[in-house]
């Protein structure tokens, strides 16, 4: 599975479609099935990580440095820049700011992981990460998009997405880990058949999170035609500035990796709740939310083979 993982991602990918696509009652049921699936996907990630390399992690300080510098200094002047193309259409404008403006903090893990890169230096950065989107997220929705904006963003879902899919999964990691080591009968069997388990795990959450979306993009296909080439331009602007900032920084291969992946992955699933919450003349922000998730997920399938290639060991 391993060797053809690739395949396998846009496999699930259509799968998800066709079975949302067909099946548009069962697209709450799917929604609801993505923060236990993309949990499982994240503790069996963790199981992978030696916790000793975390606290090394923690203390790289140019990785930190230099990731911080790319999502909340280089990807704020890029995604002004995309989204000015969007200004006629205020609700498409401040769905693409909302998905844009914040960094992945969950699955990036994976697909870093998936790609070689220093998966447990993201997954250290992460919480400072969610921290700092927390706080800059608000001012820049002001700059770009009006204070009237900026007030209606709730800090619940980020908080709730840092003790579901980062906290928890890693608590149970760590605590699996233990156990196994002092061989509690169990644990090093649990351990090892979610690390065989990582591709299927991996194929689910793309199914559940493309089929519980798919009818709404379809819906409003239409009006979502003009964020998708902002959101595929995203993606190509991203990774040759990750690059170019991980060789600014003097980086290694796998903590390069990692910085191009954080630079282009962005954070669809914890900001969705934020835009449901919009007030119905901004309605059009979820659905263009969604749209970037959908785009997102084929280009990370794409990355986990390219940027090897673009960073070799």
């Amino acid at each position: 599975m391993e060797r053809h993982q690739v395949g396998l991602y846009l496999a699930a990918i259509l799968a998800g479609a066709a079975a949302g696509w067909l099946a548009p009652a069962a697209a709450g049921a799917l929604e609801l099935a993505i923060a236990p699936v993309l949990g499982l996907l994240l503790y069996a990630t963790f199981l992978g990580v030696p916790f000793a390399a975390l606290g090394r992690a923690a203390r790289d300080l140019r990785f930190l440095a230099t990731l911080l510098v790319l999502n909340f200094a280089v990807v704020p002047v890029v995604v002004f820049g995309l989204t000015r193309f969007l200004a006629g259409d205020r609700a498409l404008l401040v769905g693409a700011l909302l998905v844009l403006l914040t960094p992945c903090v969950d699955y990036v893990v994976v697909f870093t992981g998936l790609a070689g890169g220093a998966a447990d230096r993201l997954l250290a950065a992460s919480p400072i990460l969610m921290l700092a989107q927390m706080l800059l997220l608000p001012a820049y929705l002001w700059l770009f998009a009006g204070a009237e904006v900026a007030a209606a963003i709730d800090a619940g879902p980020f908080v709730a997405a840092l003790l579901g899919l980062i906290v928890l999964p890693l608590a149970l990691a760590a605590l699996t880990q233990i156990l196994a080591r002092r061989a509690v009968p169990g644990a090093g069997a649990v351990a090892a058949t979610l690390q065989a388990l990582m591709v299927p795990l991996m194929m689910a959450t793309l199914a559940v999170v493309v089929g519980s979306q798919i009818v709404g993009v379809g819906r409003g296909s239409a009006s979502l035609l003009a964020v998708v080439p902002v959101y595929v331009a995203f993606l190509l602007v991203m990774v040759p500035l990750g690059l170019l900032a991980a060789r600014t920084a003097r980086l290694d291969v796998p903590s390069t990796r990692a910085l191009v992946f954080s630079g282009a992955t962005r954070n669809s699933l914890v900001v969705l709740p934020l835009a449901l919450a919009l007030p119905e003349p901004l309605a059009a922000a979820a659905l263009a939310v969604v749209t970037q998730t959908l785009v997102e997920l084929v280009g990370m399938v794409a990355l986990v083979r390219i940027v090897p290639r673009l960073a070799p060991a």
